[in-house]
């Protein structure tokens, strides 16, 4: 199954914590049980990865057509024969599942797959001082241009999703609004990271989050 635009129009960015020692356990769980399964509910698995740094961190992508489908797929997988098998079994690994940002296009989405399988991917988090959609074009006119030429590719733009959450089961993150951008980005590019995240201090709330993150092996996004 090829990566379509169509499933980028809500993606869920979803950051577990888990019990010590145990995200093997679920990383092999997930890619046996739950991927094929969950895109045959009607939504689309971008991404699963390892947190560099963060031993107990498990962050995954999912995306879909809209809030309404997305409302039908989750209730369907959920509520469905393999969560109610292996769901106990994945959530016993769990602390906390809450760390989910509900997300919208705010610019270019995910590649096609492609990639190293060591290669890493780079999230940044940020909430804007003023709109989003006023900061997400000063970063495509003038950040993303000035990583590209210094060897940094951006990609996957996206902004909050303001929508009610259709499947409140899940909870996300409300009262909150993020620009979120994607990047492939080498060691030597971190210098050059840390002066971009300075640069945009000032149109900023907080400083941004970056998560470092490495592929699992079925991970389309890497």
């Amino acid at each position: 199954m090829t990566d379509s635009a169509e499933f980028q129009s809500v993606v869920e960015l979803r950051r577990y914590t888990l019990h010590p020692g145990r995200r093997d356990e679920l990383i092999e769980l997930f890619e046996r049980e739950f991927v094929e399964t969950q895109e045959a509910c009607g939504m689309r698995l971008f991404g699963q990865f390892r947190e560099v740094g963060e031993p107990d961190k498990f962050v995954w992508l999912r995306g879909f057509r809209d809030m309404e489908t997305r409302r039908a797929a989750l209730e369907s997988f959920y509520f469905g024969p393999v969560w109610r098998e292996h769901g106990p079994a994945a959530n016993e690994t769990m602390i906390d599942a809450s760390d989910v940002l509900l997300l919208r296009p705010s610019g270019p989405g995910f590649p096609a797959p492609d990639g190293a399988p060591d290669s890493r991917v780079l999230v940044t988090i940020c909430h804007p001082t003023g709109p989003v959609k006023e900061f997400s074009e000063y970063f495509a006119d003038t950040v993303a241009p000035a990583l590209r030429e210094s060897g940094v590719e951006t990609f996957g733009h996206f902004e909050t999703e303001p929508a009610e959450n259709t499947f409140p089961r899940l909870p996300v993150r409300e009262d909150e609004t993020v620009f979120v951008w994607f990047a492939k980005a080498a060691e030597e590019h971190r210098e050059l990271l840390d002066r971009t995240g300075a640069g945009l201090a000032s149109r900023l709330e907080r400083p941004w989050q970056r998560l470092e993150l490495t592929p699992t092996p079925r991970s389309r996004l890497r």
